[in-house]
């Protein structure tokens, strides 16, 4: 009996003791990261992949990047939440039910149904589950289940309590103590009929099957089924287990899981058969094992509520930890050898059988240690169907779980065979100062020798298709050992000088049967022809320079490699090779002793710093969600905040499109905005991409950057952009937020009119200013023009009677000059006359003493020519006519004014014109001087001249025409 009690008491942990080697990533959240209440009671996810949670605090949600809570207006316990086909987020509390959607600035608001409710019926306690069917929802509290429809409430009460409400295959089912579990029906809950006594625990879940079938989870009584007949017993070999936890909730997972949260062994995952898949717990790495809800999101994770915050299981991951015994160890070998898998890390080496699994992460085992291999592991190999182990403490040979050693050197790096053949006679082995030498005979490794003349330590070892061994010690440089002649090993080196870009840093490896060097500046191929390195094209294309550590082909040929702390893979499954990096692994790889075991394309081992990792590659691209960037929260800031958006557009399930453009007043100093994509895990792969047009409207560089501000923005219509990238180069829509920036009351458009006007108004009275002024410098202008005018005219004038003084005095030179002229003439006349008159009176003379008739006769004829009058008056009328030159014409004048003026007058005018003294004109008319001044007197009475005026003034006066 007391044996039957021990097997009763260890049969569950015999059950569940193992689980799957590959545990996905668990991401814990405690209520310092969220902000909010203690326990998490219900989860559920809108359409736009924002989660939302039932806390103790209130609705708490996330998008993947920013936790906000929204209290209830009771300030109670948020109990349950579920969004319904109104897209309203319905929540439940103690004595509160009502729902929150988005108000006018996007920020979700609650709104209470409680006044709905008649009074007789507002005290129902708490509100645990919330269920909605078609257009209708239902609250459950153990008091009342309330029926919403059509804006109207129903209350139902419970034939003793109600413990559970929940849906299957589009009905609606609730659990009451006394009847059992019950399908509402034609406005009436009807009892299903069962054989089973569990009417006093409470059920906690119905798990969808399919369509006859589905699973029943109660709180301490364990599985049931539930079919078209009715309710009744799972029978599964843990439903003991079951029976023990206390099952809170439960959720399918797929169509052959589903998980069960229990109150104290964390989350189990179970198939329909009964049998536990997996199982998280605190070892696995929960905050604690008291899960109150589990929610499977649209990325298939699983969301833990916890009595102490939550949990992001991310169930789906194609990227696993692989971590033998749980312990602390750093991953450096892996090899599955005998269907079983061997992972040595720093504290030794560790075994589990592997079931018949696609992907070996889902294998279910315990591992367990290898005997006399604790301590740093370095290398496994297979070699001739043995199992060998590079320790270091020596090379040891695996068999039954028990590590025996072939070799005492200390320090054995790797095994390489030197020939493809099986079984293979010789093989090296890298070792802490050099190679070792082992021969295959009776069935076992023997050490014959190391390497002469070599002592570097060779933990990267590779063989060509020549048979030489290729060494390479990063601080050293490259190595390469093959047989002379004589088959003597000997050894050639490689460094910067060989074609390598840098002394130091090189890597060799084998891929493709090329020899490559992987090196701080990229990749090189080793040129048999020449003897050297030199930059490997098809690489050079891929990556260009960058540096590269480990490089490692799959099966598929694809090629893995490290650069820094990051894993990158040559992807050459399409036609074109790509290059692809796995962000989520960046610096959990193992650094400096990377480790890299294809076994095939859905199991790829990496050594890490705790453990091994595991990657099902084509389940890691075919996850890749689709990127959907959304615009979070809009907040602006001066002195102090105001929320400008809150997150929504529209309602919770629709898709989020701007409607209203929201206008800011200018003194609002920063505009702050938030973003991120819905994608929950490790999203270190998903960067973003932002700009605000009317601003700037170049894209920023993509980065892990998810709010962004901007300071002083000016008056303007802007759109705030983004739109985010995975590592796989796809780019989600982008998402855009409008908004205006109002000018100060100074730019506003009344402001410009007033502004107008006063410039209008000054410009006028300007206008009117100038005007005056412009009058009043016409006037002052047109005065000094004037004055001018009459300075320039006294000027001119000044001028001109210069000029007519200069002229005057030059007529009066030239009419002297000239008078002078005529005086002498003149004066050559009366010398002329004298000279005449002197000739006849000497001719007279002589006439009178000669003789001879003749003579005399010629004498006459002398003086009769002599006598002639004609030249004379020739002489004068050429006076008269140079005369009228000098004097403007003033015979004429004077004959015009004076017509009965005779010669002899007018020949005394001119004369007396001319200025000439009494005696001069008295010889010029040959007179005497007292005929001279009685011919004057005679002219001054005939020109009718009053005594007071001179003769010589007036006849100056006369003037010609």
């Amino acid at each position: 009996m007391f044996k039957k009690i021990i097997v009763f008491f260890l049969l569950p942990y015999t059950v569940y003791s193992q689980n799957s080697i590959g545990i996905p990533d668990i991401i814990n959240y405690p209520k310092q990261v969220y902000s909010g209440g203690l326990q998490n009671w219900d989860a559920t996810q809108d359409k736009n992949g924002v989660m939302y949670f039932a806390n103790n605090e209130g609705l708490l949600s996330f998008d993947g990047r920013y936790w906000k809570i929204y209290p209830l207006s009771n300030r109670t316990i948020v109990r349950s939440v579920q969004i319904a086909a109104d897209n309203r987020i319905y929540v439940g509390g103690q004595d509160e039910i009502g729902y929150f959607t988005p108000v006018a600035n996007g920020k979700l608001s609650y709104f209470s149904l409680v006044d709905m409710l008649p009074k007789k019926d507002r005290s129902f306690g708490d509100v645990w589950d919330i269920v909605a069917l078609n257009k209708e929802v239902f609250f459950r509290s153990p008091n009342k289940i309330f029926r919403l429809s059509n804006n109207k409430i129903v209350a139902y009460n419970p034939p003793q309590e109600w413990a559970y409400i929940g849906i299957h295959d589009g009905k609606l089912y609730a659990h009451d103590f006394s009847s059992g579990l019950m399908l509402f029906k034609n406005d009436n809950w009807n009892i299903v009929p069962t054989t089973e006594p569990f009417f006093n625990d409470p059920i906690t879940a119905i798990i969808y099957k399919n369509k006859d079938s589905a699973v029943i989870t109660t709180l301490k009584n364990g599985l049931y089924y539930l079919t078209q007949t009715g309710v009744s017993k799972f029978n599964t070999a843990n439903n003991l287990l079951f029976k023990t936890e206390r099952v809170y909730a439960a959720t399918a997972i797929d169509e052959e899981k589903f998980a069960i949260a229990s109150s104290n062994s964390g989350v189990y995952i179970v198939d329909f058969n009964g049998n536990i898949v997996q199982r998280f717990s605190k070892t696995e790495g929960l905050q604690n094992q008291n899960v109150l809800s589990v929610y499977k999101d649209n990325q298939q994770n699983l969301w833990l509520g916890l009595d102490n915050g939550i949990d992001l299981i991310n169930y789906n991951s194609a990227i696993k930890q692989v971590i033998p015994l749980q312990q602390d160890g750093s991953g450096y070998t892996a090899l599955i050898y005998n269907n079983k898998l061997f992972m040595g890390t720093s504290g030794g080496l560790f075994s589990v059988a592997l079931q018949n699994q696609p992907d070996l992460s889902y294998s279910i085992g315990q591992f367990s240690k290898v005997s006399n291999a604790a301590g740093q592991t370095w290398r496994l190999a297979e070699v001739n169907n043995h199992l060998l182990l590079g320790h270091h403490d020596g090379a040891f040979i695996v068999k039954d779980n028990i590590a025996s050693p072939i070799a005492g050197q200390v320090g054995y790096w790797n095994f390489v065979p030197l020939s493809t053949t099986f079984p293979t006679r010789y093989m090296i082995s890298g070792t802490y100062k050099g190679i070792s030498l082992f021969e295959y005979t009776a069935n076992k490794f023997v050490h014959r020798q190391d390497l002469p003349q070599f002592s570097e330590s060779s933990r990267f070892v590779v063989m060509d298709e020549h048979d030489n061994i290729w060494v390479s010690q990063p601080y050293h440089g490259v190595y390469r050992i093959f047989k002379n002649a004589n088959g003597q090993y000997q050894t050639a080196f490689y460094n910067d000088k060989k074609g390598l870009p840098l002394p130091l840093g090189n890597y060799v490896y084998k891929v493709k049967n090329d020899i490559l060097a992987a090196t701080e500046k990229g990749i090189f191929i080793y040129n048999a022809g020449k003897d050297m390195f030199e930059p490997a094209t098809f690489y050079q294309k891929l990556l260009g320079d960058i540096s590269v550590r480990y490089l490692k082909e799959d099966t598929e040929g694809n090629i893995w490699f490290i650069h820094n702390k990051s894993l990158g893979i040559i992807d050459i499954s399409k036609e074109k090779p790509n290059v692809f990096f796995i962000p989520e692994l960046t610096n959990n790889l193992l650094s400096g002793f990377e480790f890299i075991y294809p076994v095939n394309k859905e199991n790829i081992f990496l050594g890490a710093e705790r453990g091994f990792i595991h990657i099902n590659y084509p389940k890691y691209k075919k996850n890749m969600p689709v990127l959907q960037s959304q615009i979070r929260l809009v907040r602006i800031m001066d002195k102090t905040d105001s929320l400008l958006f809150g997150g929504y557009f529209n309602d919770v399930n629709e898709q989020q499109l701007q409607k209203d453009i929201p206008e800011i007043k200018h003194h609002w100093k920063t505009v702050r905005f938030e973003f991120t994509t819905p994608l929950f895990g490790n999203t270190s792969g998903v960067e973003y991409s932002f700009r605000l047009r009317g601003f700037d409207d170049t894209w920023s560089e993509y980065s892990n950057k998810t709010e962004k501000e901007y300071t002083n923005l000016p008056a303007g219509k802007f759109v705030f952009e983004v739109k985010s990238k995975n590592n796989f180069g796809h780019e989600s829509p982008i998402a855009a937020y409008h908004l205006t920036v109002l000018p100060p009351w100074y730019l506003t458009l009344w402001a410009k009119f007033i502004y107008a006007l006063i410039l209008l108004s000054a410009l006028y009275v300007l206008y009117r200013w100038l005007k005056k002024k412009f009058r009043l410098q016409k006037a002052r202008f047109e005065e000094e023009q004037k004055k001018l005018r009459y300075i320039h005219e006294l000027e001119i004038n000044k001028t001109e009677g210069e000029m007519v003084a200069l002229r005057n005095e030059k007529l009066e030179a030239e009419i002297n000059h000239k008078n002078s002229e005529l005086a002498s003439s003149a004066m050559h006349l009366v010398k002329k006359g004298e000279l005449l008159t002197k000739v006849k009176t000497e001719l007279t003379h002589v006439m009178k003493v000669m003789d001879n008739s003749q003579a005399v006769s010629e004498v006459k004829k002398v003086l009769r020519s002599l006598t002639d009058d004609d030249n004379m008056d020739k002489e004068w009328e050429n006076f008269t006519k140079h005369f009228d030159k000098v004097h403007s014409d003033f015979v004429v004048s004077l004959k015009e004014k004076h017509p009965t003026i005779t010669g002899n007058e007018v020949k005394l005018c001119a004369y007396l014109r001319m200025n000439l003294s009494t005696k001069e004109i008295a010889q010029l008319m040959n007179i005497s001087v007292r005929g001279v001044e009685i011919s004057r007197y005679r002219l001054r009475k005939k020109l009718q001249l009053p005594s007071e005026i001179n003769l010589f003034d007036y006849l100056i006066n006369i003037q010609g025409k």
